[in-house]
């Protein structure tokens, strides 16, 4: 299969939809950065270690350079993704569904913006795929479950695990530092956060960069004629425009999501920020290891109530627990039933 930036730029050229496709796919990737990247560095202003334009633009060079690094070591998440479903063989029809799942994630993005249900990027873009596939096939037989299931787990691994790791992390810190001075150990801290925002950040484009890459590789194959991409290398042209885009949008900001999730949910010291950023960048290497698309957004929220439980559990805003369920509960077969009908539409329009 030709991967080189010459051919896909001569698909594009000539292939309306596929231009479609990697047009939505880089909206999607930008708006992730603008939007979900924050979070990453939310901890990191709100405890005052690191002004938020600096950190902004920390976070944007550690997306650039986790997509780009953690894909050219391991892309098992990309390969899951592209893997999840299969589109069939006519792959006129799978770069029109693919189109079409691009497409539902902006619709129901919006839409559940306008009625303040609480959204994510990586499962609207799950269900957007599986919805499509469900659509070429009329059957649930274009699902991978063998690849889906990664899914569930990931699902269980951003809650369970950030938490457990979040409240270990930081019940040990406090014992640690119980004896030590506490201008020094703030000092200390100060540092140490500004580092675990930046490995947040580098795990944040590893799993999230890796997502849509995979959307990608699948537009590029199904331009190609090839309906399956299992053995291909990514090509590291690829991996750049993904860390680009990404940047690019983590540059713009996120001033409103910083204060939700570094001070709505919990009031954080500057330990406990240190604690959620390292305790979510280490869920989010496993499961990145282990091929596992989990939600970034939700691992961090997660690390962070396990944090503040270690002081007591009233210091958490469980308002955010009920908020990670809806997401769950309406964006898989919300997103998935848009897609489904717009997969649908677009093949007997096209």
């Amino acid at each position: 299969m030709d991967v080189s930036l010459s051919y896909f730029l001569q698909a594009m050229s000539s292939s309306p939809v596929l231009l479609i496709t990697v047009v939505l796919t880089l909206g999607v990737i930008f708006v992730n950065g603008w939007t979900d990247a924050p979070n990453a560095i939310a901890t990191c202003i709100t405890t005052r270690c690191m002004g938020a334009r600096a950190a902004i633009l920390t976070s944007a060079v550690f997306n650039f350079l986790g997509v780009l690094v953690m894909t050219h070591i391991n892309a098992s998440v990309a390969s899951t993704i592209s893997n999840m479903v299969d589109f069939g063989n006519n792959t006129q029809d799978a770069l029109i569904a693919l189109c079409a799942a691009l497409f539902s994630i902006v619709v129901y993005s919006v839409g559940a913006s306008y009625f303040g249900i609480p959204t994510s990027e990586s499962h609207s873009l799950i269900a957007g795929l599986s919805g499509a596939a469900i659509a070429i096939h009329n059957g649930i037989e274009g699902i991978n479950m063998a690849e889906w299931v990664k899914v569930i787990y990931g699902l269980f691994m951003s809650l369970l695990l950030g938490f457990v790791c979040g409240w270990l992390i930081c019940r040990l810190l406090t014992i640690l530092c119980a004896g030590m001075n506490r201008h020094k150990t703030n000092r200390f801290f100060q540092g140490a956060e500004i580092f675990g925002a930046a490995a947040m950040s580098f795990m944040h484009g590893a799993q999230d960069g890796q997502k849509f890459i995979g959307v990608l590789f699948l537009g590029v194959a199904f331009s190609n004629g090839q309906s399956d991409v299992s053995g291909v290398v990514i090509p590291v042209w690829l991996m750049l425009l993904c860390s680009i885009v990404m940047g690019a949008g983590t540059s713009v900001g996120g001033e409103k999501i910083i204060k939700s999730v570094g001070m709505d949910m919990v009031k954080l010291e500057k330990y406990q920020g240190f604690a959620a950023d390292l305790s979510a960048a280490f869920c989010l290497l496993l499961s990145s290891l282990f091929g596992i698309p989990v939600s970034t957004t939700h691992t961090k929220t997660s690390a962070i109530m396990g944090v503040g439980c270690v002081k007591r559990l009233s210091a958490v805003n469980f308002g955010v627990v009920k908020d990670m369920m809806l997401t769950w509960v309406f964006t898989f077969p919300g997103c998935g039933l848009i897609s489904y009908v717009m997969a649908k539409l677009f093949m007997a329009i096209l």
